[in-house]
């Protein structure tokens, strides 16, 4: 008889085949991180590799000293009033190139590659691997004749290490060898840069130990040391690598570093990890599991003791916040492979909406640290597999920023702050940027960077011409300071950012005759007017995309300045500034509506709207801004609503089908916002479950790339959009199942964050039931929005009128319970309170 499978939960991602994309097995590899270190595993049961990263290892990038290039504006400027719109495209573009600029961003790439092999007796048979994303580990299965196998990993948040156990359950079983190398490339191998970085490269072995180094391009070294332990059987070190035989349980432990020199390196990690073995075979466990134990039998074994330690650090962010559905039971067994299968069919099933969120929130928590070392969560995470990855660097202009939507609300905000070490850190190269392509003060944010390299990078004018990065991330710090209530955050590092963003703006702003702004050039990333398409169809990526007044541009700055009116009354002060800011807020141009009833891309009226792009930037005012609502303004509200509508489905990405969803929560409508994931998760989706740029396989509903990269930036923005639909917060106005899809009937939710306290709450449409209860953290005053279909409610058991209700409360306060049903005909006492857990 074989081992029985464990049923899996819906915080375990369940798959019955190896990786099997050619080549790029990394791809779809199962990801475990503890913020710094990420470790991928992939391969079969005879050989299988666990790749290693680190947030801090780059290479190959180039920073060329900025030339000064700023009187190129006023001619960019003259031309366009010319209306040359595409010869003043490029001005800018073209000088720096003329003056020999060439800084290009750097990369992300592998620390290293760890190969196991353990040879087979038998055809395996009963293969699964598993992801637990509530305890960090992964696991694979299998059997080989009588024998059953299982392998253990996970990256210690308590430790700063890479813990793997090889296990059998029949005595002397284990058996193979185990190395550190270079990860090979499958894009790179026969390049200068690669060969370069490959002859740097030295590993050995001794005792119970294997050593590996490579150079970077800095100089500096990074590398590993591995140590290995055989319970009950026998290790030697032999051709630079462990080998092992007749263990019940063998444990591997690996510690890594970076910006080092290898000798002084190794001789510092060997008795950190002699350290770590005693911890691992102490009988005094630090930390517990809070019943992840094993029930294999090796309750006792070292891997579980340095489980102990690791879980409460990571299950103390993993469950912060909690989301359940109603998930049909069959659904609880089936693997990644067959929910795939049925969303492929049309519809993603309850187990795989729900799933994505909690799997968008393992990756942001397992690729994130409040830690000096962490970097932003990045497009790969940490688990990259090559050495020039195509857009590995962290964008400004939509994808960094959609990767931490979600946080706040889903409890994950402190995590949130390595995005401001990261930009405040290269504050030096965005003021040089203002002052020599703008001749501003303040600072301009390429939508491009990369740990040291804050430059202009990509020199072509879709990138170069635009502005508002630091105006849209202006909003992150706003949001962390609403979130958290933190007086000196705001004043320590939100003002002087949105202060310095504003400046640029008070510099580069144009004021016309008629007293109200202009800003150009003006881009809507990455988007170019329809009448500036070539007139032969000839697909171009970006022929013309600088203009008059973006729709985006004028609601980024409207935005910032209402930001800083508000901060700067919490802060105290600035009457002056306040009534200046007020004045702009009124000087910027209104937005127009097209032909179409649709609220327009471009303000000026020489852009035509062009429907078939991926990039929704003129909705900013809907989402990710809060400006316009159906509640402030019904009739521009509906315009909103058809540009969404008009946008061609054929020209979508993975990420702007997240993005897609959640501006459909924002207008209400959950079933849009929940067709759009359907569609998602029907063409950008992997067996691992991470999400791609687009659908390689051109069944035509993303955009047409040869090439799929992968993206993790639709992995978040999925959370944020099941979260959209489910809760909606502003400072004074929070929404109850704002946007509820017709599917998920039935649900509860708790511990979701609204700016100034907790919520938590159960429904049941075909019971026409809901209950929530609102916890303040701080002084709260806020109104509640209800569902459209709810008719009658009480509030801590005192009938109110629905849809809106004040919460009043103080810190500490009992929660606010509102109970409210669907049929005015019910009786208070008839409002049964749900479970919540």
């Amino acid at each position: 008889m074989g081992e029985r499978m464990e049923e899996p939960s819906g915080d375990k991602l369940v798959m019955s085949y190896p990786a099997s994309w050619w080549r790029n097995m990394w791809r779809e590899a199962l990801p475990s991180g503890n913020g710094i270190i990420g470790a991928s595993v992939f391969g079969g049961v005879q050989d299988e590799t666990i790749l290693l990263n680190h947030a801090g290892l780059w290479h190959w990038g180039r920073k060329d000293e900025l030339p000064d290039v700023s009187h190129v504006l006023a001619r960019t400027r003259r031309l366009m009033d010319e209306r040359r719109y595409l010869e003043a495209s490029w001005q800018l573009a073209n000088e720096l190139k003329e003056l020999g600029y060439e800084t290009k961003l750097a990369s992300r790439f592998p620390l290293a590659a760890i190969k196991l092999i353990m040879p087979s007796g038998e055809a395996f048979r009963k293969y699964s691997r598993t992801l637990d994303m509530d305890t960090g580990e992964i696991i694979v299965r299998w059997e080989d004749g009588p024998r059953r196998f299982k392998r253990r990993l996970f990256v210690s948040r308590a430790d700063q290490a890479v813990v793997l156990e090889l296990g059998s359950e029949e005595d002397a079983a284990v058996a193979g060898e185990i190395s550190l190398g270079l990860h090979p490339s499958d894009r790179w191998a026969d390049t200068p840069e690669y060969k370069e970085l490959e002859s740097t490269v030295q590993t050995g072995s001794s005792e119970a130990y294997v050593w590996y180094a490579g150079a970077n391009d800095d100089g500096m070294d990074f590398g590993a040391v591995l140590r290995v332990g055989a319970e009950d059987g026998e290790a030697h070190a032999a051709n630079g690598a462990i080998r092992f035989t007749g263990a019940r349980r063998v444990l591997v432990l690996v510690k890594v570093f970076v910006f080092g020199e290898r000798s002084t390196d190794w001789a510092r990690l060997k008795p950190q990890l002699d350290e770590l073995v005693k911890v691992a075979y102490s009988s005094d466990v630090s930390g517990n599991t809070d019943g992840s134990a094993s029930t294999d039998g090796s309750e006792g074994s070292g891997y579980e003791r340095l489980l102990a330690r690791h879980v409460p650090h990571h299950r103390r962010l993993f469950r912060s916040a909690a989301l359940e559905l109603d998930i049909r039971p069959e659904e609880h067994s089936l693997s990644n492979e067959r929910l795939l299968l049925e969303a492929y069919d049309g519809e993603a099933p309850a187990a795989l909406i729900r799933k994505m969120w909690a799997y968008g929130r393992y990756l942001f928590i397992s690729g994130s640290a409040d830690d000096e070392e962490a970097s932003p969560f990045g497009l790969y995470g940490l688990w990259g597999g090559d050495y020039r990855l195509v857009w590995s660097h962290n964008m400004a202009n939509e994808n960094i920023q959609m990767m931490y939507w979600h946080a706040h609300v889903g409890g994950l905000g402190e995590l949130v702050p390595s995005l401001f070490r990261y930009y405040e850190g290269l504050m030096d190269d965005f003021r040089d940027n203002a002052r020599k392509l703008y001749g501003c003060r303040g600072i301009y944010i390429p939508a491009g960077s990369t740990p040291g390299i804050g430059v202009p990078n990509q020199i072509v004018p879709v990138i170069l011409n635009w502005i508002g990065a630091a105006g849209w991330l202006a909003r992150h710090y706003d949001e962390h300071y609403r979130f958290t209530g933190d007086l000196g955050f705001l004043k320590r590092q939100a003002l002087p950012f949105m202060l310095e963003a504003l400046q640029l703006y008070e510099d580069f702003l144009v004021t016309e005759d008629n007293g109200q702004y202009k800003i150009y050039p003006s881009v809507s990333p990455e988007n170019t007017p329809l009448n500036y398409m070539p007139a032969d169809g000839k697909p171009l990526a970006h022929p013309m995309p600088t203009t008059i007044n973006a729709t985006m541009d004028v609601a980024i700055l409207k935005e910032l300045l209402k930001h800083l009116i508000e901060a700067k009354q919490a802060a105290g002060g600035g009457s002056e500034e306040i009534v200046e800011w007020g004045r702009m807020i009124g000087r910027l141009p209104d937005y127009r509506i097209n032909r179409d009833g649709a609220v327009s891309e471009w303000i000026h009226p020489d852009f035509e709207d062009r429907y078939a792009h991926r990039h929704l930037s003129h909705l900013y005012p809907v989402f990710p801004g809060a400006e316009v609502t159906r509640e402030s303004d019904p009739v521009l509200f509906a315009a909103f609503d058809k540009a969404v509508r008009l946008r061609e489905i054929g020209a979508q990405s993975g990420w702007s089908l997240a993005h897609m969803a959640a501006i459909y929560a924002r207008l209400g409508d959950g079933d849009a916002a929940l067709e759009s994931l359907d569609i998602l998760s029907r063409s950008c989706l992997l067996p691992n479950l991470f999400t791609l740029h687009n659908d390689w396989r051109g069944m035509g509903i993303s955009m047409h790339m040869p090439a799929a990269p992968v993206q993790l930036d639709a992995n978040l923005g999925w959370v944020n959009a099941v979260q959209e639909m489910l809760l909606q917060v502003s400072p004074s106005l929070v929404k109850l199942l704002p946007a509820l899809p017709s599917r998920l009937r039935k649900g509860r939710l708790a511990g979701w964050r609204f700016h100034t306290g907790q919520v938590s709450m159960n429904w049941d449409l075909e019971a026409g039931i809901l209950r929530a209860e609102l916890m303040a953290e701080r002084d709260t005053d806020i109104v509640v929005k209800l569902p459209d279909w709810v008719t009658s409610c009480t509030m801590n058991s005192e009938r109110v009128s629905p849809p809106y209700v004040t919460v009043r409360a103080g810190k500490g306060a009992p929660p606010v319970v509102i109970e409210a049903c669907s049929t005015s005909s019910k009786a208070e006492n008839d409002i049964k309170p749900l479970h919540l857990s």
